[in-house]
């Protein structure tokens, strides 16, 4: 696999970076049909989540959700590998922020944030963030358990200054930079699905109730870091802007699970205003049927 990722996967990855946007979409295009009609990806998975979630009206209207989301979806990836070679005066033209001055206040307050997104719109732009912030931009991921894979899409996030944390350790990771007392903003999408522990907070998404993580809420009251959340908006194929909004500058005034209630509202109403966007491959609703009762 190494030997395929090196040879094959990363070269064909950078060649398709050197293409300009209006190839780079023809090629977005065809691989929609391909994926969409011919291999038929993840389809079940994306027809019940829809399905599930209540997010259309009609038949006729999931279908055109449906279509839209993969149209979409393979922008994103197309979008992903012009990360390799893009400018940053480029980048910083089709991925802006709205209302910085909420993560300049915190800055000159000298405090880091917790900057919760969802896997809504141009999500992988957030790795380019660190233009418009005055903290160094770190994201919390879940590493691929194909290590070479893993490797060759952290050198894509990575070529935009942000950097990655495993989730396995975020904690110890942020200890050390509050340590340091360095400023930072952790970047955390918490709306896939979370494993099943016993200490699991169970919560109703899209009107499921399922597993949810809680990880940014804890680590922010451990260590009094404010929390806001980024919607992230498609102007139009390839443009996208960020409003920023706190959650809490002050998170332990806040009851448990509280901020993290916030988060999946706002999430939920991100999701209704465009569901095309919403990352559905993802199986979010798996452990519906594992829920313990009220």
């Amino acid at each position: 696999m190494k030997l395929v990722t090196y040879l094959i996967i990363y070269p064909a990855i950078l060649t398709i970076s050197y293409l300009p946007f209006r190839i780079l979409y023809f090629c977005s295009d065809i691989t929609y049909y391909l994926l969409y009609y011919v291999f038929r990806y993840r389809r079940k998975i994306v027809r019940f989540n829809l399905e599930i979630s209540k997010i259309s009206n009609s038949k006729k209207e999931l279908i055109e959700i449906e279509k839209k989301f993969y149209r979409h979806i393979t922008d994103v990836f197309f979008e992903m590998f012009k990360f390799f070679t893009i400018s940053p005066e480029e980048i910083q033209k089709r991925f802006v922020i709205e209302n910085r001055e909420v993560l300049d206040k915190l800055a000159k307050k000298n405090k880091s944030v917790v900057f919760m997104v969802a896997h809504h719109g141009g999500f992988e732009y957030f790795m380019s963030i660190g233009y418009h912030v005055p903290h160094h931009p770190f994201a919390v991921y879940t590493p691929l358990s194909n290590k070479y894979l893993d490797n060759l899409v952290k050198k894509i996030r990575l070529k935009h200054g942000a950097r990655l944390i495993s989730r396995y350790e975020t904690a110890t990771y942020i200890k050390n930079q509050i340590k340091e007392k360095n400023l930072f903003l952790y970047g955390m999408a918490a709306d896939q699905s979370a494993q099943i522990r016993s200490i699991t907070y169970w919560k109703a998404f899209l009107g499921v109730k399922v597993p949810v993580f809680t990880g940014s809420e804890r680590i922010a009251k451990a260590h009094d870091i404010p929390v806001a959340f980024g919607e992230i908006k498609k102007v139009k194929r390839g443009y996208y802007k960020v409003f920023v909004e706190m959650i809490s500058e002050y998170p332990n005034e806040y009851k448990d699970y509280e901020i993290t209630d916030i988060y999946l509202s706002k999430v939920e109403k991100q999701i209704k205003d465009h569901p095309e966007l919403y990352f559905w491959t993802h199986n979010r609703f798996k452990h519906k049927d594992k829920a313990p009762k009220d």
